[in-house]
């Protein structure tokens, strides 16, 4: 029994640890672009990175926040079989709340995205076609992210991975709660595309 709480501990720390890597924050601040917390959003996601005019540093940060979530689970599953999805989710809130920055960190939509890769790729596959999808008819961040969000834990479901829906169910809700203030101006038809002066 000590053995399992050992791993279950092990697996939290390892993907809180991964998750709350701010790569949004170090890449603009070594590629010159200051500190992102602010400008704009003051979000230490892609979106904001964008922000600051620098397209490669954001789609760098993209793709670090998705690969942090995938290599929290990969590392789990080789080290710890079966601690997997306490990882994902540990890398998840690692994102968003990471100690480094008094808890105060992104919205998680990427980070989702490589949790979901990491623990079964056709369902990383539909998250990211929601995501890119909705982003590219729309032109707005956050309803991408939503759309994808909510896809998630239904998809997980269609695929017969009943093990995670619970799991995923609070990771989409939470990202939800995180968008809360973009639900309100999407609602009031305020919100920003991307791209828009």
């Amino acid at each position: 029994m000590p053995t399992v709480w050992m791993e279950i501990g092990s697996a939290a720390l390892l993907g809180y640890l991964l998750g709350s890597i701010p790569f949004g924050l170090l890449l603009a601040r070594f590629g010159g672009a200051g500190d992102i917390r602010e400008i704009g959003s003051g979000n230490i996601g892609a979106t904001n990175v964008l922000r600051t005019g620098r397209k490669g540093l954001a789609a760098l940060t993209l793709l670090l926040d998705l690969l942090k979530g995938v290599a929290a689970v990969l590392l789990a599953r080789q080290l710890m079989p079966g601690s997997e999805v306490i990882a994902a989710v540990a890398a998840f809130f690692g994102h968003l709340y990471p100690i480094w920055l008094g808890f105060k960190g992104g919205k998680g939509v990427a980070t989702y995205a490589g949790i979901l890769f990491g623990l079964h790729w056709p369902l990383g596959l539909i998250y990211g076609a929601a995501w890119i999808g909705v982003l590219l008819a729309s032109r707005i961040s956050s309803l991408g992210g939503l759309v994808a969000a909510a896809v998630a834990p239904l998809a997980a479901a269609f695929l017969g991975l009943v093990e995670i829906v619970i799991p995923l169910i609070a990771c989409s809700l939470i990202i939800f709660w995180k968008h809360r203030e973009n639900i309100q101006r999407l609602m009031a038809g305020t919100e920003p595309r991307i791209g828009q002066k």
